[in-house]
């Protein structure tokens, strides 16, 4: 029992906590440290919270995270770990799949404006004015959108399966994919598909890393291998390298960021360019650190992916926020597109 006057000694993180700062960017004011660390596992344990991070976080996120990979990689991860709360440590579509796939589940979000760019590039609305205008149409939705437009749809994809998705459609049917252009165009490349109605969504980020940065970098560097993501708007001038006999067809490679992590052990050159965004180059080097993986545009980060910051996550587990809900109805639609994907054969991991 303390005597009169003794001071109790003050929780554990408590200094940590008071250094938060809400901020029109986020929340800042902690740094990683060992400290922070250890009090973010220590909180995770007394919520029995299992904590996911997406490929595209900062390091340190993804360090402190018990799994880290693509978003539905992980969001099928929370539908089946033992723990009653997911901390999803990614941007609010991805928190939502979980959502979606975890029903019964506490999903949280480090931070609630963490949105996506490309999953708001399309709306509930427009998707249903969209369908209108084709009524007999099969709609494929990349697993980047939000669960209303997902309740929409008729199969999902990822960026590793949607070739699969749309080559297993009725050929006579009409297609409507969304809502990436750039990852559309692949698709509509590899399938050889004419009846397929491209959305001209894009994520700010990967189609930012353009055509001519690509060239020059890989002229730069002629023995690299290139690994470039479909969203990117230079996925196009790698197949045309590939093609003309610029840069050696094998040593380019149209990926997922999950494929990634698999040609990054099977790379066979000491140097790789990576076109996505550069919270992958993180994974890449824990994968092969004997390669040099170099990003193709070092500017190409997502604002929205590194709103979740060491005080975000620190927030989060202490005052168990931002809580995520999907309208059940919704969700079970949403469900039932991702479960007809996963029927074809080839699940994938995410985008």
């Amino acid at each position: 029992m303390a005597t009169m006057g003794a001071e109790l000694a003050p929780a554990p993180g408590t200094a940590l906590r008071e250094r938060i700062v809400d901020g029109p960017t986020g929340y800042t004011g902690v740094e990683a440290t060992p400290e922070w660390a250890a009090e973010v596992k220590r909180l995770a344990r007394q919520r029995n919270a299992t904590i996911l991070a997406h490929n595209y976080q900062l390091p340190e996120i993804q360090d402190v995270a018990d799994h880290v990979g693509d978003s539905l990689a992980l969001s099928r991860i929370a539908a089946e770990a033992p723990e009653g709360t997911i901390v999803f440590c990614g941007v609010h579509f991805m928190a939502e799949t979980a959502k979606i796939l975890s029903p019964e589940k506490t999903v949280l979000i480090p931070d609630q404006r963490a949105g996506c760019s490309l999953a708001d590039s399309i709306t509930a609305e427009d998707l249903r004015d969209w369908k209108a205008e084709h009524p007999d149409a099969v709609v494929v939705s990349y697993v980047n959108t939000t669960a209303a437009v997902k309740g929409l749809t008729d199969i999902c994809c990822t960026s590793s399966n949607a070739v699969d998705v749309v080559a297993s459609i009725d050929p006579d049917r009409d297609v409507l994919f969304l809502p990436d252009q750039f990852l559309g165009a692949h698709v509509k490349r590899e399938t050889g598909r004419e009846n397929m109605h491209i959305w001209m969504g894009e994520c700010h980020v990967h189609a930012g890393i353009n055509g001519d940065e690509l060239n020059d970098q890989a002229r730069a560097h002629p023995d690299a291998e290139l690994f470039v993501h479909p969203e990117c708007g230079c996925a196009t001038s790698a197949l045309y390298l590939a093609g003309e006999g610029e840069f050696p067809a094998d040593r380019v490679h149209i990926l997922s960021t999950g494929g990634m992590i698999d040609a990054a052990r099977a790379a066979k050159s000491n140097q790789v360019l990576v076109a996505t965004e550069v919270g992958m180059l993180h994974q890449l080097r824990k994968a092969a650190p004997g390669i040099d993986f170099q990003a193709v545009n070092d500017r190409a980060a997502c604002k929205y992916m590194k709103m979740i910051t060491p005080a975000a996550l620190l927030r989060c587990l202490e005052e168990n926020r931002d809580e995520v809900h999907v309208d059940p109805e919704t969700a079970a639609k949403a469900r039932n597109s991702v479960q007809r994907m996963i029927e074809i054969g080839n699940p994938g991991g995410g985008e």
